[in-house]
């Protein structure tokens, strides 16, 4: 059992009552689901701790009710499918068809790389011809450091994998196929602002690549999971947590995505958000799945579980998975 980790820092929420604010939920509008854990790379500040190991994966069962309660939250318009590679779920697409019949936005976020994975030769064009939005991580414009974070040879096959989304019309200025990419620091440093390093990346992918793509998100690392075993190991835990304190930013808590999502584990469990799925924080604080309520906006009404990782998206620009929330 995961727990919130040991932390010298005041507690989350008492640090938002002392600038007086107030984070209760806001009505539902995103609906994100971890349908696996399973992926075909493990990247060191992974906080799911995906890799081709692991067997965590929906089931019908479980991606049948998911569906049956989409229509249970008037103000949903987003569906944000994630893992793992949710690609590589058995599931995947019928989910995404169902939110899309259904007139949401899906997204999905996609490593790029699994693109190329036996099985997956049609997904790029069973993404476009869907409408589905692709959020794609990109660590940097760089070969050097994305094959650092990510495994040896990963920049390349990225590199092809947005050339083939633009291909497909993802990212053009004339088309409504959105492609968005993720930018995560290499340690234990806080993203440079979101906006100068999106002109960088916009710079360096068309100049090099000849790439285009929509918006840039930045995310802060998570102390948790590998990364949070990576700076435990090399002694930097409480330096790093004292920076994300030292950062917080009143008007990024106002913007927590924990306010307006659920998130969804791939056996059907809520959460406040993915990252307090992964320390199996329950939402509400008592284990709850999608056979234990009649509609999903029932979360409305149920209390945030706040902890120490929660300073790494209020700090700086904040960061949700909407990238800067300031």
């Amino acid at each position: 059992m995961n727990t919130i980790i040991a932390s010298p820092l005041p507690s989350f929420a008492r640090t938002v009552q002392r600038h007086g604010l107030a984070l209760p939920r806001t009505p539902l509008q995103i609906l994100q689901v971890n349908i696996t854990k399973r992926c075909n790379l493990a990247c060191t500040h992974c906080h799911v701790e995906s890799g081709p190991k692991r067997t965590e994966s929906m089931d019908a069962r479980t991606a049948a009710r998911l569906i049956e309660l989409m229509d249970t939250a008037p103000a949903l318009h987003t569906l944000d499918l994630t893992g793992g590679a949710p690609e590589l779920n058995a599931h995947f697409r019928e989910v995404a068809v169902a939110g899309r019949a259904r007139g949401l936005k899906v997204i999905d976020r996609c490593n790029l790389t699994v693109l190329f994975e036996s099985g997956q030769e049609d997904t790029a064009e069973f993404l476009a011809t869907n409408g589905i939005a692709v959020v794609a991580s990109l660590p940097c414009y760089t070969p050097g450091n994305v094959d650092r974070q990510r495994g040896k040879g990963v920049f390349g096959q990225s590199i092809r994998a947005l050339q083939l989304l633009n291909a497909l019309g993802y990212g053009q200025p004339d088309s409504a196929l959105e492609l968005d990419l993720v930018y995560n620091p290499l340690g234990a440093a806080l993203p440079p602002p979101q906006a100068a390093l999106e002109a960088e990346y916009r710079l360096r992918l068309h100049d090099d690549f000849g790439i285009v793509f929509n918006r840039l998100f930045t995310l802060t690392n998570m102390p948790i999971k590998r990364f949070l075993h990576e700076l435990e190991r090399d002694g930097k835990l409480d330096a790093y947590l004292q920076l994300l304190l030292d950062a917080f930013n009143p008007q990024a808590a106002l913007g927590v995505m924990c306010r307006n999502l659920v998130s969804v584990s791939w056996d059907g469990q809520l959460h406040d958000c993915d990252f307090n799925q992964m320390l199996e924080l329950p939402a509400g604080g008592a284990t709850t799945t999608l056979w234990d309520i009649e509609r999903l906006d029932t979360i409305e009404s149920r209390s945030i579980r706040f902890g120490p990782h929660c300073y790494g998206c209020t700090a700086g620009n904040g960061s949700s998975c909407g990238g800067a929330l300031t």
